[in-house]
């Protein structure tokens, strides 16, 4: 039996190994990047936006040992205030917790990677397990399920978003940018554009370049369907994490590009009525302890494991939109003829379904995942995922048949299209609340039904102009 000293003597070496490495890679940083001054010490938080601190490069090394923040970061609204119904922040005290550097992220900064450079941290627990209403800690723990049983997902994150002019249009609307050094403004549609490309070549240049320094396997950008309007996607990994990590990254360094050339980068779902919304796709496929790739039969059809990933995928779907769509803004993009799922629905080669398995040989036999909106955590949104498939493995779920033609008009569960209906199916479901752990799924709905009740409290302008005179 193991005792408590052998128990102790491990721990003690395993933070001793994790010491040497982060060591190690300060002293190269310093020895490449000479000139760095300062370092942004970074938690993503549960709706995916970056909280932390800037330090003087001094201060690095001694971030071996960790460094403390409060654990209500893990209970912040949109807008970074803490929600105390969450059970985070006052009634405990507001203790801090210990955060740790996650190896390999040190970087350059996109705001000024000679002089500034960039780390994220992870959150542990007082006993120094990890943090558990942390998304990454949440979906590292779900990955470990999986691994457990010798199954290995290979993923990739697709992303869309908009460049948007930081002036406003005459009636106070945000409009799409001129292209630089011009004043022609695009309001037309130019999917897969490539005179789109040229025309903002220099902005896409920098976030090709910079996503290189920081290590980010990145494809160069594609124009999408709307002005203003691209999509950039990352490369197939076997590292679910570094995955998602990559994927704030390059929201962070996107968003820091724009501000350099003027423009104002956007990830939200919908921020134009009349053009196209901004989702995130995420493509899986899953290798075997052979590394085989167990999605697809030998005759490259599907194989039966996938279509038990298929099946509960699709059941915990209405109540993972809690996760896809976490703000009142992302069910805007969930309307018919958008190339937006509106049912949870699977098919072959067909973009107007939840689950399209694209195209490809065996090896590249995969899911492609298309309901999330560009505004979601991809940490939650990869979990809602692995939850779906391990919900399948453990399950004897019916799957239905794929779908034939237009997915918007064929039958399937229709998925929730506002934010209140949303919150209900993900508390109400026993399955997804145990696989992302209880605790995380009582802060989420907290800190979301919160800012909800804060939005639907607001009188908008459109409200006015039609109610004013004629209520």
């Amino acid at each position: 039996m193991t005792n408590l000293v052998e128990v102790e003597d491990f721990t003690r070496h395993s933070e001793e190994r994790r010491t040497s490495a982060f060591q190690l890679e300060v002293k190269n940083w310093l020895e490449r990047h000479p000139e760095t001054q300062y370092v942004d010490i970074l938690l993503n938080d549960l709706n995916g936006v970056f909280r932390g601190k800037r330090i003087p490069i001094a201060a690095l090394a001694k971030l071996e040992k960790g460094c403390y923040f409060p654990a209500s970061v893990f209970a912040m609204d949109i807008l970074g205030n803490t929600v105390e119904e969450a059970g985070l922040g006052q009634s405990l005290g507001e203790p801090d917790n210990l955060c740790m550097p996650v190896p390999g992220t040190l970087v350059p900064s996109a705001s000024d990677p000679v002089h500034i450079a960039q780390l994220l941290l992870t959150m542990c627990n007082q006993d120094g397990t990890p943090f558990d209403v942390e998304p990454r800690n949440v979906l590292n723990r779900l990955w470990q399920q999986l691994r457990n049983r010798g199954l290995f997902p290979v993923v990739a994150v697709e992303l869309e978003f908009y460049l948007v002019d930081k002036a406003r249009d005459a009636e106070g609307y945000i409009q799409p940018p001129c292209a630089p050094g011009s004043s022609e403004r695009n309001m037309q549609s130019q999917v897969y554009s490539v005179d789109n490309l040229d025309h903002f070549g220099a902005v896409l240049r920098d976030i090709d370049a910079l996503a290189r320094q920081q290590n980010i396997p990145a494809d160069g950008a594609l124009a999408e369907a709307s002005p203003g309007q691209f999509e950039i996607n990352l490369h197939h990994t076997r590292d679910v994490l570094s995955a998602c990590d990559h994927a704030v990254q390059l929201k962070r360094l996107i968003r820091q590009v724009a501000e350099n050339h003027g423009m104002t980068a956007t990830f939200m779902a919908k921020p134009y009525e009349e053009y196209a919304g901004s989702g995130m796709h995420v493509h899986i496929s899953m290798l075997d302890a052979a590394d085989h790739n167990a999605f697809a039969a030998d005759d490259g059809s599907d194989s039966p494991l996938l279509k038990r990933a298929l099946a509960g995928m699709l059941d915990l779907m209405p109540a993972s939109m809690a996760l896809l769509a976490p703000n009142v803004n992302a069910y805007r993009r969930f309307v018919p003829d958008a190339y937006v799922p509106l049912r949870a629905s699977w098919g072959h080669n067909n973009r107007t379904v939840a689950l399209r398995i694209p195209c490809g040989d065996v090896e590249n036999h995969r899911v492609e995942y298309r309901v999330a909106g560009a505004d979601a955590n991809p940490y939650l949104v990869m979990s809602a995922i692995l939850a779906g498939i391990l919900h399948g493995l453990d399950t004897a779920l019916p799957l239905p048949q794929p779908v034939q033609g237009n997915g918007h008009e064929a039958e399937g569960i229709p998925l929730p299209v506002r934010q209140s209906e949303a919150l209900c199916e993900f508390e109400s479901s026993f399955p997804l609340q145990k696989l992302l752990g209880e605790r995380f799924g009582a802060v989420w709905h907290s800190c979301k039904r919160h800012e909800m009740m804060q939005f639907e409290r607001l009188v908008t302008a459109t409200e006015i102009d039609w109610m004013l005179k004629n209520a």
